[in-house]
């Protein structure tokens, strides 16, 4: 196979011939083209038939099938199919030409089968194309940049028709990736730019095509030749056939559709449209045509209502359109340099006031082709009079004066939607039917989840089979999930140190899967009857909700089966033998008995059994321990002398003795003898007596009555009704109040 790091146009393959001889070939030869034939596309069904749909989605499913094994072609494999099958240039183009647009998509059926079959196939189309202007897909993997040029140049795998298609249907959404592709395109083969200034001529033929259809004369560079008196003239916008004036305004919608996708995606092609005066030719042509298509579509009468509205809806899409290819044009010629600060700022000052200068007789179209340049433009003079003309030109057209316009911004002539002149109806179309995640523009780290991080590998491995997923999902995590951006880098070889040093054929991580939950529960209800988890039958006729069926009060307590359960458990209880008759020979240890002895047992009477036992207790530990009284024996004369004798103990040992009530008077004084023992040693100075009656009035008072009433006045609130529950408290502590 190829050698590393050759260029392919460089390369020789050896491999056998048709007589079984090896042969040594170019890498691109037509005899290493595989033999297969590629079907053009057909545009789904419009009216959604069952047999038609069938037909659509199994041609459709050839196309898939076929583009997707081209894809998964090696590199050498790849160019030398896409060179020589005239068959597959055949079927891109086709799909080109028929491919719904923007606007077409709402009349397409609403087959969910259909749908998903036309987006496989724009992601396919789009995936080969996007391979087809790259020349170096690896370091390995590579076209010498002029040899690459001369080949897409010659072979016309790339013209300027079918990059025109390119933008306005795989534009939206993927642009960052589109404007790469172009560019690419653009810098290697420079022959496109000489064949891009033939185009816009043409491009201008379909505003005159439309005005000469229309019967429209239109003025200054598109004037045509002068009309003679005799001569036939053309149908205008209200009395063409309304199949013509259908054709028309679906003509314009794609063209200005085409046109604006293209200037969009690739700025660098508005100096070839600035310089055959577009803006102006533009102007003059949306002033002459616009007018007379609107009244055509509001005032005709149409069979379809439907179709008015979408005629409508297709005409304002067009407007906007033109009003935005308008701000492009300004934007990237004459106001991008302004704000860049380049050479000659002056000279694209001039340019830009001469312009709008140019546009001030297109009273129509001026509203919305000319926001305010004030702060950007030095010459005052002609500023104030551009001023003065779009003050003018509101008034003419009878529209309401913005509240707010942009001034002095770089963003006055950005492209911006005209105002209501589509309803508020974004505009979506086959242009955005490829799906692949976007997370904006600016490469920003966005978490995708498990779905779209699938979808953006399978988006990139399509176009770069050899990478391994580990690789890639290193690339995107590095790039903020930005597929675009990992694309581009990856083939323009610009990836960061840490990337480079990775194995590229790095196979995706394993993820260890997780203990399962139910392995490691720990529940009362494991492995019972019930446990659904673990059992894989479970006996239904014992669950149910509720009150079971059939079943009544009555019945549930006639129902005496827990009897007959515990009738055997109680069984061996029945029997009680009262002697058991032992047979000569036999013990009582053979009937499961022991030995049993009819003496008396006198050993609690002869013991203090537990006497001097430590018990936890210590009112019993310092209780001597007595025998009850009818368990003694003997006479009562020795009774009545023991009595005798614990009296004469109990009478000795009084401070000792254990009473259930003492005498409130004892407690009083024992109390009282405690509180003067605790003062004494706290050096307790007794209160004084106060005195607050004092002499009778007019006598005066002494000095100690009114600091005694003074002490009361701020005393008073610790006693009377202030303090009853702690009182209260303090007698129940002390005894005074039985608990």
């Amino acid at each position: 196979m190829a050698c590393a790091r050759v260029p392919l146009d460089e390369q020789q393959v050896t491999e056998p011939g048709p007589l079984g001889k090896e042969r040594t070939l170019p890498a691109l030869h037509p005899e290493r083209k595989e033999e297969r034939y590629f079907v053009p596309y057909k545009p789904p069904p419009a009216d959604g038939s069952p047999a038609e749909v069938e037909e659509f989605l199994e041609h459709a499913k050839f196309i898939t099938e076929d583009l997707e094994w081209l894809l998964a072609l090696p590199h050498d494999k790849f160019w030398c199919q896409v060179v020589f099958d005239e068959s597959l240039q055949r079927c891109l183009d086709s799909y080109l030409h028929h491919a719904p647009r923007g606007l077409d998509l709402t009349a397409l059926p609403s087959s969910p089968a259909v749908a998903d079959m036309q987006r496989s196939i724009h992601r396919v189309v789009f995936l080969t194309f996007l391979r087809m202007a790259t020349h170096k897909e690896s370091k390995e993997h590579f076209l010498t940049p002029a040899v690459f040029g001369e080949i897409i140049y010659d072979n016309f795998l790339f013209d300027i028709p079918k990059i025109l298609d390119l933008c306005v249907l795989f534009g939206k959404g993927n642009s960052r990736l589109l404007h790469k592709m172009i560019e690419n395109i653009f810098i290697q083969q420079p022959s496109y730019y000489s064949d891009l200034d033939e185009t816009v001529p043409t491009v201008l033929q379909v505003f005159d095509t439309i005005l000469e259809k229309c019967g429209l004369q239109c003025e200054g560079a598109t004037a045509m030749g002068p009309m003679k008196l005799n001569a036939h003239r053309q149908p205008t916008a209200m009395t063409m056939s309304q199949q013509e004036l259908v054709d028309i305004i679906l003509y314009l919608c794609d063209s200005t559709t085409t046109i604006h996708a293209f200037q969009d995606i690739f700025p660098a092609a508005c100096s070839s449209f600035h310089s055959h005066g577009f803006v102006s030719r533009l102007a003059s042509f949306y002033e002459a045509a616009v007018p007379d298509l609107e009244k055509a579509v509001r005032k005709r009468n149409f069979d379809d209502k439907a179709l008015q509205e979408d005629l409508w809806k297709r005409l304002s899409h067009s407007c906007r359109k033109m009003v935005e290819t308008a701000h492009l044009l300004l934007h990237h010629t004459c106001l991008q340099p302004i704000l860049e600060g380049q050479e000659n700022m002056q000279t694209f000052a001039d340019e830009l006031l001469q312009h709008f200068t140019s546009l001030l007789p297109e009273k129509s179209c001026f509203t919305w082709f000319l926001p305010e340049p004030a702060a950007l433009l030095s010459d005052e003079t002609r500023t104030s009079y551009l001023l003065q003309g779009v003050e003018s030109a509101w008034d003419s057209v009878g529209r309401r004066k913005p509240q707010s316009r942009t001034k002095s911004k770089a963003s006055s002539l950005v492209p911006s939607s005209q105002e209501g002149a589509d309803g508020g109806e974004s505009v979506r179309g086959a242009e955005a039917m490829l799906d692949v995640p976007q997370k904006g523009n600016n490469g920003a780290v966005c978490p995708v989840s498990g779905a779209e991080l699938e979808s953006l590998l399978s988006c990139i491995r399509d176009l770069l089979p050899d990478l391994g997923e580990g690789f890639l999902l290193a690339c995107l995590q590095e790039y903020g999930y930005n597929s675009e951006l990992v694309i581009n880098n990856i083939l323009e070889d610009r990836l960061t140190p840490s990337l480079d040093k990775l194995d590229r054929a790095m196979p995706r991580p394993v993820k260890e899967e997780l203990p399962s939950v139910l392995s490691n529960r720990s529940n009362v209800f494991d492995d019972d009857e019930f446990d659904v988890f673990r059992r894989d039958q479970v006996d239904m006729s014992r669950i149910w909700k509720g009150r079971r069926k059939g079943e009544s009060t009555r019945e549930m307590l006639n129902d005496k089966q827990h009897i007959a359960e515990q009738r055997a458990r109680y069984k061996a209880y029945e029997t009680v033998v009262d002697e058991v008759v032992i047979e000569p020979g036999e013990t009582a240890a053979t009937y499961g008995l022991d030995d049993y002895d009819d003496e008396y047992d006198d050993t609690y009477d002869m013991n203090q059994v537990g006497a001097n036992d430590l018990d936890r207790d210590s009112f019993l530990n310092r209780r001597p321990f007595t025998v009850p009284q009818v368990l003694r024996k003997g006479n009562k004369a020795e009774d009545e002398e023991s009595d005798n004798d614990e009296e004469e103990e109990t009478l000795q040992n009084n401070a000792h003795r254990d009473q259930f009530v003492q005498d409130p008077a004892v407690l009083r004084e024992k109390a009282e003898a405690r509180r003067a023992a605790m003062q004494q040693r706290r050096s307790f100075r007794p209160e004084h007596p106060s005195n607050v009656v004092g002499r009778p009035k007019g006598q005066g008072q002494a000095t100690e009555t009114l600091l005694d009433r003074r002490r009361k006045e701020t005393n008073k609130s610790r006693v009377g009704n202030h303090n009853r529950r702690t009182m209260a408290d303090r007698k129940r502590n002390k005894g005074m109040i039985p608990s």
